[in-house]
């Protein structure tokens, strides 16, 4: 909203029995700091109501005529959100009629009898302007429930169109699995095709979690002294496919020595790999990208500055809200949720930094520019490899009310060289438990009947499962969610769709 918005809308707008009374309410008015709009005849007071006004103050004497019954229109024509306050100066005496049916068709009208003193006058304006500032509140707190809800319903509208997205190859690509039975080459075709979109999914799916974090202030950072140039080298990589499949020629503006700060390496480089992602996705190719970084005073400014389809002016400020799409956008964007630029400035801030977005207009490109503060050098980091165990004479058993779930996960333990038991519910664990026991148990969470955490308890206390190590397999992610894991017992918490290499680790250390 503009000042002279507002201002319109602070206004008393003024109409006196004579051009005396005028000039007398308006200067006591002024004293008191209250913005006056004086009105000749009740048709101009009426024409003034549509630019904006705090109340309304006028006297008895101008509630008749044809004029008297516009400005009743007027007023009972309102929105939802306005009830527009009314101040009538009545002469002294009996009731009058006029005032009588004045109160009768208007809600909010309140008589002051004349003469009135100068400090109940003022009071009973200001109150009136009081009580008008939250008709204004209320005005824009519905307005941005208005703004929310149409953003959650483009965005479920969204992300039921990506979810088919992976779905529809998904299911040709098994049905031809299964009609034609193709040879090894080609079926591995099918396969590594199924398993890209199966990769989308998990990230769509990601995104949801990641909308929850936010929401509800969950986003955990594993801070630590970093160079930011190993994280934009890896961002780089992350986007690198996404660069090349649309031919964009990407330009690296980067400075010779380390650029240190104190943050989360995997956040960050997700930060600027979104970022670099928009770019390429927003870019008609073959476009320009240029990612550039240098210290400015004692920051690290990192800009990420495209020729794309630019972003509107009234845009610039609501980018970075959740749901936001900037009107065709996301059929440019060829696939994603458009929670992307939120995450990256939670992320940012939560760092200790700053965001910004700034484009010419559409077709004019856009640059995203990340400030955080510069640190100390970081010291390196050791790195691992996970190598995959050795064959074993280890046992597990894997427990899932999905028996399709259940019976890929024994397989693929097996292949790990396992022997292996598969129960559908938690009484059919417990009756393998005596024949099998196993070293390992992976358990569903949410089974009907007895659940995961039940089925943990009970494994702890059986005499052949004390020492089993229990691995959860669940949906549920959350830190609220793993700390209801440990409670139960359980020594591992992975998230659905399991990871392998994640269990592969789990199962080097129980063969170590």
């Amino acid at each position: 909203m503009s000042d002279s918005t507002a201002a319109l809308q602070r206004r008393i707008l003024l109409r006196a029995a004579t051009a005396k009374d005028a000039l007398m309410a308006s200067a006591v008015l002024d004293r008191a700091g209250v913005p006056v709009h004086t009105c000749t005849t009740l048709d101009a007071l009426v024409q003034e109501m549509a630019r904006g006004a705090g109340a309304i103050v006028l006297a008895e004497e101008a509630l008749v005529g044809p004029a008297a019954s516009l400005l009743t229109q007027a007023l009972q024509a309102q929105p939802s959100w306005s009830d527009l306050p009314v101040l009538v100066l009545a002469r002294q005496g009996a009731d009058s009629r006029t005032v009588g049916e004045a109160v009768d068709s208007v809600a909010n009208m309140t008589v002051i009898e004349r003469p009135v003193r100068v400090a109940a006058f003022v009071s009973s304006v200001r109150s009136a302007l009081r009580a008008r500032a939250r008709q204004y509140d209320l005005r824009a707190t519905l307005e941005g429930l208005r703004l929310a809800d149409q953003r959650k319903t483009e965005f479920l509208a969204t992300l039921a169109h990506e979810l088919r997205n992976p779905l529809a190859p998904l299911q040709t690509a098994l049905t031809l699995l299964k009609r034609k039975r193709p040879g090894p080459d080609e079926a591995a075709r099918h396969y590594d095709m199924m398993r890209r979109q199966i990769d989308h999914m998990v990230r769509l799916v990601n995104d949801l979690m990641e909308i929850s974090r936010i929401t509800r202030g969950k986003i955990e950072l594993n801070t630590a002294a970093i160079d930011l140039q190993q994280v934009l080298r890896d961002a780089l990589e992350l986007s690198r496919p996404l660069v090349d499949a649309s031919e964009h020629r990407l330009e690296l503006q980067l400075p010779e020595g380390p650029l240190p700060v104190q943050g989360d390496s995997v956040r960050l480089a997700q930060v600027f790999s979104n970022l670099l992602n928009n770019a390429a996705k927003y870019t008609p190719g073959p476009g320009h990208i240029v990612l550039s970084a240098q210290v400015a005073g004692g920051d690290v400014v990192v800009t990420v500055r495209d020729n794309g389809i630019g972003i509107a002016p009234e845009m610039l400020d609501t980018v970075f809200d959740m749901f936001v799409q900037a009107s065709g956008a996301s059929k440019a964007a060829q696939g994603g949720l458009g929670i992307g630029l939120t995450l990256a400035r939670t992320l940012v801030e939560l760092q200790g930094g700053s965001i910004a977005a700034h484009s010419a207009g559409l077709g004019q490109g856009s640059t995203f520019t990340v400030r955080l503060p510069l640190q100390a050098p970081a010291a390196p980091a050791a790195h691992s490899d996970v190598q995959l165990p050795e064959a074993s004479a280890l046992k597990a058993l894997v427990v899932d009310d999905n028996r399709d779930a259940a019976d890929s996960l024994a397989e693929f333990l097996q292949e790990l060289g396992m022997a292996t038991g598969v129960a559908y519910s938690g009484a059919q664990a417990l009756a393998l438990l005596p024949t099998l026991q196993p070293d390992l148990a992976v358990l569903d969470i949410g089974m009907p009947g007895m659940d995961g955490y039940e089925l943990a308890r009970r494994l702890r206390a059986h005499p052949v499962a004390r020492n089993t190590l229990l691995v959860a397999l669940t949906g549920w992610g959350q830190q609220r969610d793993r700390e209801a894991t440990a409670a139960a017992g359980f020594d591992h918490h992975l998230v659905k769709p399991l990871d392998p290499d994640q269990l592969i680790a789990i199962l080097d250390g129980l063969n170590r």
